[in-house]
């Protein structure tokens, strides 16, 4: 279903990108409402170029044509170390998006395929996401499961 699309894991170079498509993401989420942004998109562009940089974010990039056209971050969240299992990070998966024009061509699973295979390889053995309501098919076909327990304080 992908033509002309390959992922890549990002670096602090795409910031700039990254964060122009975050604006778009938060747009999207508002039905689209034009107001004028509180913070400025140089602050996205600083905050994901340190993240990136600390190595304890990671993200994947899907490009067509020379064009990023969606990402996916992975947070690392760091485990007390216990004495029976390994403390390897819990992964949180955020941040995930596709430019609307090229939805539905596999970009997305692509994406969560590379970033499933990173967490496999570093053996991160779990990975929590919050989705929204029409993410929630991708992430189930990509092997996302609702967790048996789940506790949450607001």
């Amino acid at each position: 279903m992908i033509t002309d699309v390959d992922v890549r894991e990002a670096d602090a170079a795409d910031a700039p990108v990254l964060a122009r498509l975050r604006w778009a993401f938060k747009q999207e989420d508002h039905d689209g409402d034009l107001c004028e942004p509180v913070r400025p998109m140089k602050h996205a562009e600083d905050w994901i170029r340190d993240r990136l940089a600390s190595e304890r974010w990671l993200a994947w990039v899907a490009e067509s044509d020379g064009e990023i056209c969606g990402h996916v971050f992975l947070h690392l969240v760091e485990r007390m170390p216990e004495p029976y299992e390994d403390n390897t990070p819990v992964g949180y998966v955020t941040n995930f998006y596709v430019v609307p024009e090229h939805r539905n061509r596999g970009i997305g699973a692509a994406l969560l395929q590379a970033l499933r295979r990173h967490a496999q390889r570093s053996g991160i053995d779990v990975l929590i996401v919050w989705p929204s309501e029409g993410s929630v098919p991708l992430y189930r076909r990509a092997g996302f499961r609702t967790p048996t327990e789940l506790l949450e304080a607001r």
